[in-house]
């Protein structure tokens, strides 16, 4: 049985619903896959509780260490620094990382108007930029989706047996 991680952030109702969205998606589609979610982690992110930081730390990487896997959400005005540390951390054990990348800015990259109003005043960037330092250690293993379907079908072939 293949073990992921999921990665993203966790505070704000939008991430732990996006969290839940991606994980029953990857669950249903591969069955039987040991998902670490770490908002399913009572022990560290029960916030009526405490863990410290150097605890957080180590039960993440502990997490990382086992999985065969990374599922990396990129979404929102920068990455999740949480997101981004768990992606380099992975990325030193040289396995698999697929992350996703919803922005709706991805879209008319074509467009030429969007093209010209760049060049003529960069503050006028419709486009959307990620680090790309954690982008580069991406790709190096992995591949970026931009939907949840495209998402669990890139899992998918590197799960099956």
């Amino acid at each position: 049985m293949k073990k992921g991680y999921l990665a993203n952030g966790l505070f704000g109702l939008g991430d732990r619903l996006v969290n839940e969205l991606v994980a029953k998606a990857i669950r249903q589609t591969i069955p039987g896959v040991d998902l670490y979610v770490p908002q399913e982690n009572a022990a560290i992110n029960d916030k009526s509780a405490f863990a410290n930081s150097e605890q957080i730390a180590a039960a993440d990487i502990n997490a990382l260490k086992e999985s065969d896997f990374l599922v990396a959400v990129i979404d929102g005005v920068e990455i999740d620094s949480g997101v981004a540390a768990e992606i380099g951390a992975f990325s030193m054990l040289n396995r698999p990382i697929f992350a996703l990348f919803t922005d709706s800015r991805q879209q008319g990259r074509d467009n030429v108007k969007k093209i010209d109003a760049l060049q003529a005043d960069a503050v006028e960037n419709q486009f959307v930029y990620r680090n790309l330092f954690v982008i580069g250690l991406i790709k190096q293993n992995g591949v970026i989706s931009s939907s949840i379907d495209e998402l669990t079908a890139s899992i998918a072939p590197y799960i099956s047996p």
